[in-house]
């Protein structure tokens, strides 16, 4: 059962990374805002303050429930083995396609964050919203890439205790 432990543990560090960079990021915002205030950075501001605080909930909200799903899973895992397959299974599936639309939404952003910063405007406010999307998508999508990757091996450790 160490696996399990191993899994949510790591999730649970890499929700507080999520919640620094969002910490990070609503920081930069304010910085930029407060004290820098250039149209560019003003721009920029916008999206980091808004997915920073998307950071921030998800960082603290998988953070405090990791300890929770350590207990739930072992318990299944002692008791109800066979609840892995009806319970842990289809909720990791469901993670886990979760993964793939996130994925797609940071493309978006990156593409539309490109796009602003190059092809529709020479306002540098507006290149400063396309800056600041394409970075935060991209950290994004970096952090995700792990947290699937650790996934997929979780998955494939519960299915090893199936018969």
């Amino acid at each position: 059962m160490e696996f399990v432990r191993n899994y949510f543990n790591a999730e649970r560090a890499e929700s507080i990374v999520f919640a620094a960079m969002g910490i990070i990021a609503i920081g930069l915002a304010l910085y930029f805002w407060l004290a820098v205030k250039r149209p560019l950075t003003n721009g920029m501001a916008y999206p980091l303050l808004l997915i920073g605080l998307i950071q921030i909930t998800v960082g603290s909200t998988v953070y405090m429930r990791s300890p929770k799903d350590i207990v739930r899973v072992e318990q299944l895992i002692q008791t109800e083995p066979q609840k892995l397959y009806s319970e842990e299974l289809p909720r990791m599936d469901k993670v886990m396609q979760n993964f793939v639309v996130y994925r797609y939404t940071y493309f978006v952003f990156i593409a539309v964050g490109v796009l602003l910063m190059f092809y529709v405007s020479s306002n540098p406010f507006i290149k400063g919203i396309g800056c600041g999307m394409f970075i935060q998508a991209a950290l994004m999508l970096f952090a995700d890439y792990f947290a699937e990757l650790r996934g997929h091996m979780y998955i494939d450790a519960v299915q090893k205790l199936l018969p």
